[in-house]
């Protein structure tokens, strides 16, 4: 490497560090305000670090909401949705990129076109079909309109057209149908791509408001989106136990990304280089 070039790598490394931090600061602002007593959320100007640690904020937040309600909801809908797309997402891009069938262009140029529309125009037509199907009130309402992912049909596409057709020719002529295919040589060599969508989806659904906020309408329902609305008052936040509902919120999604990091990172990588 270069004098030069070994220079622009450190400015570029010193940039990233940087960024890294400047991004970091929230939540490690959010971790340690959940400590603090309320004169201390409140003060200005605010410090990064407590003056005195409490865990009054914890104690109060469990008294007004139930954590272990909103985290098994928060969980079930995260961990199913998550799985479904993951599954459809796959076998869909499978059959668009390997099975040739009419109008296959033509379809996933559709599939493409429905990312394009914006979710504020969809709302209410997807409200009233919810209605007519006497789901409002039911998880039915959240898990069936989530079925099928547009971003997730196109990102398996673009690792499954990377896999050999003659790989899957060797597969046929051992007698292999579509379905073993599918099952024991795609999804085995698309796993970057699969952990990849696995966090994005998973963190979609983790922190989804407003259409749990529509269709549920029953506390014991309530994911911990919802639950941190129980924190705001008419007239009065308290803003400590709703800092620490949130801190307590974010740790399963650090536990996905931990897990799933080395796998993300090459998931990212490799869509861009698929072809």
């Amino acid at each position: 490497m270069t004098k030069n070039g070994a220079l622009y790598s450190f400015i570029i490394y010193i940039l990233l560090i940087l960024l890294a931090v400047f991004m970091f600061l929230p939540f490690l602002w959010m971790m340690l305000t959940s400590f603090k007593p309320f004169a201390e959320v409140t003060a200005l100007p605010s410090t990064l670090f407590p003056k005195q640690w409490t865990l009054e904020n914890f104690v109060k937040m469990n008294q007004i909401v139930n954590m272990f309600v909103g985290y098994r909801n928060s969980l079930f809908l995260a961990v199913t949705k998550t799985v479904i797309i993951l599954y459809t997402s796959a076998l869909v891009g499978f059959v668009i990129s390997k099975i040739p069938f009419k109008f296959n262009n033509a379809f996933f140029i559709f599939i493409l076109a429905t990312m394009m529309i914006p979710w504020p125009v969809v709302i209410i037509p997807q409200y009233q079909e919810m209605a007519w199907f006497r789901w409002v009130g039911n998880y039915t309402s959240l898990i069936i309109p989530a079925l099928f992912s547009s971003f997730g049909i196109f990102m398996m596409k673009q690792f499954v057209d990377g896999i050999p057709n003659e790989l899957m020719e060797a597969c046929r002529v051992d007698g292999a149908n579509e379905w073993i295919i599918f099952h024991r040589v795609i999804i085995p060599n698309i796993g970057p791509a699969v952990s990849a969508l696995a966090i994005f989806q998973f963190l979609w659904v983790w922190d989804d408001f407003l259409w749990p906020f529509m269709m549920i309408n029953r506390s014991d329902k309530f994911t911990l989106p919802l639950l941190l609305r129980s924190f705001q008052g008419r007239y009065f936040n308290d803003y400590g136990p709703m800092i620490a509902c949130s801190a307590v919120s974010v740790i399963p999604v650090l536990i996905v990304y931990i897990v799933f990091q080395r796998r993300f990172v090459e998931g990212i990588t490799m869509t861009g280089i698929k072809s």
